[in-house]
């Protein structure tokens, strides 16, 4: 049970610095899908 636990912790922490890594580019992505949507007025 304790490995299933540090495993898990693992994975967390793992996600966690890859969205650190990665957040400027998924909100830059963000922006643009929205900014797109609004340019075809779909769902603005």
């Amino acid at each position: 049970m304790v490995e299933y636990a540090l495993i898990l912790a693992l994975v967390a922490l793992i996600v966690l610095i890859a969205l650190i890594a990665t957040g400027g580019q998924l909100l830059n992505l963000y922006s643009n899908i929205t900014a797109t949507m609004c340019n075809y007025h779909v769902g603005c």
